[in-house]
């Protein structure tokens, strides 16, 4: 007869809900290569640096790779071929973790954007909490179109005078000066927020926190003389 307590430390029978995670996720049928979600949607030189932008179409995640490090993936950018003035030609190679080794990436292009209400232009692709959010701090394929999260942040902003957005060109712990708040509560949500997506177009475009600082003030001087 077992002693008491004996039957919980034996082992736990196997059921068929032990398998259920492996029959979602059969790693026979999951894919191995990565190049078969991904697309290369844009390469840009900045300065002496190559840096391409990468889409993965499964998560609509953009992925940006340079050939002096790697990025938060553990990719870096091997080479690019192809003729810079076709983009259709243009082939990235891809060193990435993980054992998959070095993948060829080609070029093709990025999914339409889509229109709000508002006709601001929005891409599908989500920001990656980079300088430039989802276009890249230089830019992107288009810095005029904004991401989701861009589109949102920027009318949060428009909502709540006091809250800030990441566009306005004042940091995460610098306190908006009283005479800006003054400013902003003066203006009507819909001056708000044109006043903001058009910060986040000078943020796409990679100009920084300094500059961005002295174009929004000029902005909401300007919408306020109106």
């Amino acid at each position: 007869m077992a002693a008491a307590g004996e039957s919980s430390i034996l082992p736990v029978g196997i059921t068929d809900d032990n398998f259920a995670a492996l029959r979602e996720r059969s790693p026979f049928f999951r894919t191995l290569d990565i190049s078969g979600s991904l697309i290369l949607t844009g390469i840009a030189r900045i300065e002496d640096e190559t840096v391409a932008t990468l889409l993965d179409l499964e998560t609509h995640t953009t992925h940006v790779v340079s050939k002096s490090e790697t990025n938060q993936d553990g990719w870096q950018l091997m080479e690019v071929k192809g003729d810079s003035s076709d983009l259709q030609s243009l082939t990235a190679k891809i060193k990435v973790s993980g054992g998959a080794g070095i993948v060829s990436i080609r070029y093709e292009k990025s999914p339409p954007p889509v229109k709000v209400m508002n006709g601001v232009l929005v891409s599908t692709r989500i920001g990656n909490g980079t300088a430039g959010g989802g276009t890249n701090p230089h830019g992107g394929p288009d810095p005029r179109v904004l991401t989701p999260d861009q589109l949102a942040d920027a009318q949060k902003a428009a909502r709540d005078v006091r809250a800030g957005f990441k566009a306005d060109g004042y940091g995460d712990n610098e306190a908006i000066p009283p005479e800006v708040v003054s400013k902003v509560s003066r203006l009507s949500v819909q001056q708000r927020e044109d006043i903001n997506v058009k910060m986040y177009e000078y943020r796409n475009r990679g100009l920084g926190m300094t500059e961005r600082k002295k174009i929004y003030n000029n902005l909401l001087d300007q919408e306020l003389k109106r």
